[in-house]
């Protein structure tokens, strides 16, 4: 088996006291797509924010990359997330917006054309993200995280305005990055996205 790019261990945080995550475990190694689950409140975004390193303070082990994960320039050259909608870039359009994202990463996988046909924007290259809908928005986020070249792709609810026909092409997206040899974990509700990505599932259970 590969060296893990991500083992944690006995994974606990508390938000204003109230239990979160509870001694939860979780690896990924180069090649895998992992699917964390569970209903409302069971801590799947928090659990990114862990490994994004942005969740102050969590309790056990976590190890991505060879460390602790910290934000920092260095971690996010090799890590690209995708969550909240990103606060987009004024007077920029979707073609410029991902052109400025191949600029920044000169050893991006994908050229900014590429990205829009893969994810179905070239109609909308020249307008501003905001003027967008909900789904093409979505679609733009991830075609940011993807476009860049990294070993771990931390998503949460991908699916989020995503209709039937794109979350099988996105499926597809998941499955080739993977197929390059980075990890994926993304926190979904979506079963079907994940049995067609191939994925591991891990269901989280809401802490008490």
């Amino acid at each position: 088996m590969p060296n893990a790019i991500i083992t944690a261990r006995r994974v606990a945080v508390d938000l204003g006291g109230v239990p979160v995550l509870r001694d939860v475990d979780l690896t990924a190694v180069p090649g895998e797509i992992v699917a964390v689950m569970g209903e409302n409140g069971a801590g799947k975004s928090t659990l990114l924010r862990c490994l994004a390193g942005l969740q102050p303070s969590p309790c056990g082990e976590i190890d991505v990359l060879g460390g602790p994960p910290a934000d920092l320039p260095g971690f996010w050259r090799e890590v690209a997330l995708a969550g909240d909608e990103p606060a987009w870039y004024p007077g920029l359009s979707v073609r410029e917006h991902l052109e400025l994202m191949g600029a920044v990463r000169q050893d991006a996988r994908l050229t900014a054309g590429e990205a829009l046909a893969t994810f179905e924007l070239g109609a909308r290259a020249d307008l501003a993200p905001l003027s967008l809908s909900t789904g093409q928005r979505q679609r733009l986020s991830l075609a940011m995280a993807l476009l860049r070249s990294s070993r771990l792709l931390l998503l949460d609810e991908p699916e989020r305005g995503l209709d039937a026909a794109f979350r099988r092409r996105l499926a597809g997206i998941l499955r080739g990055y993977a197929a390059e040899g980075g990890a994926v974990v993304m926190a979904t509700h979506d079963a079907r996205l994940a049995q067609e990505a191939g994925a591991r599932v891990v269901t989280l259970r809401a802490a008490s």
